[in-house]
């Protein structure tokens, strides 16, 4: 699974015109799952993207995570994150996994990170979505799942 993860004042997603979700201050997720990627890569992902500290402390140092500022995160699948684009002009998505898997996995990783306590947005799988976002610093990380 690769992960682009990006702290954010405010970020929401819409298919059609309808706002589908949103956060305040949060992390904006973009989510890529691979084929092969099982639960265990959803579980690393989720644990370090809760756990991450990339917030301000009271010193201005990333040192608090999205638990500590009370904020919460809006999940996005992406499946163009598995693209390849090391050959030619158009991108592979070979490596990305069929929609059937990749929507279980990405239910999985949303419920995960509920679990955890962190109120979670999302878009609609599978949809064209617009995504708008306020990158707070910026402030944008990119994450894969040890696979």
């Amino acid at each position: 699974m690769r992960a682009v993860i990006q702290r954010v004042s405010r970020a929401s997603v819409a298919v059609g015109g309808v706002v589908t979700g949103e956060i305040e201050r949060g992390i904006l997720v973009l989510l890529g799952v691979a084929k092969g990627d099982k639960e265990p890569d959803a579980d690393y992902l989720a644990e370090k993207i809760g756990g991450l500290r990339i917030f301000p402390d009271a010193a201005g140092k990333m040192n608090l995570s999205v638990t500590d500022v009370g904020g919460g995160l809006l999940v996005v699948s992406q499946f163009t994150l598995m693209g390849d684009c090391r050959k030619g002009r158009r991108p592979s998505f070979d490596p990305a996994a069929a929609p059937e898997d990749a929507i279980t996995l990405y239910n999985y990783f949303v419920q995960v990170v509920r679990e955890k306590g962190i109120p979670v947005a999302t878009g609609v799988f599978q949809a064209h979505m617009d995504v708008e976002l306020v990158n707070d610093g910026p402030v944008t990380f990119v994450m894969e799942s040890p696979q």
